[in-house]
């Protein structure tokens, strides 16, 4: 890679990034008689520009995370707190076809209820699945961009397939535990969400068990997450695990996984064979005033010969609570694969409310 080549094609954008990323607390529409309603929101595009041996490609698009608005209801009733959440996710890149340019299509990642009392909370509908999932919610390029495949048109992949799999969104039914001095318990019955013409007589089980503490400026969050289920022939188990360690700005965080009958793109699916996967993600992160560097480096490991690693860094800067400035660097390797490694440079911004 020549680096003049990698200036010229940068320069322009560096000069005029502009846009537009992760939900804050969202703004109250109505809060009376004890119902509330809100809306929250996140866009965001980047300019990235690719070096992949011979062929150098150029694009805007969006990160690792949609664009999204979501909406939230809740309501005080005989002694319990009834919720709801919806939210609609949408990709700004179309389609790469002539008869379907502005074929993005909706995108409907969470759409359930909520009921929470002093027994803890139960969720019903479709939320992000158990399994994984603080592996990826604690990704510091999760307002990023990551793994960048070329020729897609939808979300780049962050660290999936690079240190983690994709807790996919699905249809559950959860129950988390009340909080006891940071520790919780979340189990859930999820869809097994098979493939046509395959069965399983019983759903797939997930949980989650976290802790958190925070002493005299030292934050500590670990997890613990497990999968199980079985179509047809085909049993499937996963373990996903991780930690985060933080003192005065300065943060380490370091997740894995290993599981065996799962798809190491998407977490929640069973495949039709009982394939191995393992992978881990480490990542030193510093943040000072309003600026923040990460550095970051992932690998999955497919026991089929296959091995995918991500590593880079990026920096981000906060122009205000809701505006977030982002460029970053990766640099994506495949082996036992044909595919030539891959130099990823993006600049952009996100927003959120």
């Amino acid at each position: 890679m020549k680096n003049k080549n990698i200036l010229k094609a940068l320069l322009p954008t560096l000069v005029s990034a502009v846009c537009v990323g992760h939900a804050n607390a969202g703004i109250t529409l109505y809060d009376q008689d004890g119902t509330t309603f809100s809306a929250d929101g996140f866009l965001n595009a980047f300019y990235t520009y690719q070096d992949q041996g011979n062929k150098e490609t150029s694009r805007v698009r969006m990160g690792f995370l949609p664009n999204y608005i979501g909406f939230n209801a809740g309501k005080e009733l005989d002694g319990l707190t009834l919720g709801a959440r919806s939210s609609f996710w949408v990709t700004i890149n179309d389609v790469n076809s002539d008869d379907k340019k502005t074929d993005n299509g909706i995108d409907v990642r969470q759409f359930y209820a909520t009921v929470d009392g002093d027994f803890g909370q139960v969720l019903f509908g479709k939320d992000f699945g158990l399994y994984a999932r603080s592996n990826i919610f604690n990704d510091e390029l999760l307002m990023g961009v990551g793994l960048a495949p070329q020729g897609t048109s939808g979300t780049t992949f962050g660290n999936i397939t690079t240190g983690y799999p994709y807790a996919n969104p699905n249809a559950q039914i959860t129950y988390r535990t009340p909080d006891f001095n940071g520790l919780k318990l979340a189990a859930g019955i999820l869809d097994p969400n098979n493939e046509s013409g395959r069965n399983s007589s019983k759903p797939r089980f997930e949980t989650e068990l976290t802790y958190a503490l925070d002493m005299n400026g030292l934050g500590l969050m670990t997890w613990l997450s497990a999968a199980a289920g079985k179509t047809d022939d085909v049993s499937s188990r996963g373990a996903a695990y991780g930690a985060r360690v933080s003192y005065e700005g300065l943060a380490f965080t370091a997740s894995g996984f290993n599981q065996k009958g799962i798809s190491a793109a998407f977490a929640s699916n069973n495949l039709t064979s009982a394939d191995k996967t393992s992978g881990y993600l480490t990542q030193l992160s510093y943040e000072y005033g309003k600026a923040k560097g990460v550095l970051s480096y992932g690998l999955t490991d497919n026991k089929n010969g296959t091995k995918n690693n991500l590593r880079g860094g990026a920096l981000f800067y906060s122009l205000n609570s809701n505006l977030k400035l982002v460029g970053e660097y990766t640099v994506h390797k495949a082996k036992g694969t044909q595919t030539d490694n891959t130099d990823t440079f993006a600049v952009g911004a996100v927003f959120s409310w």
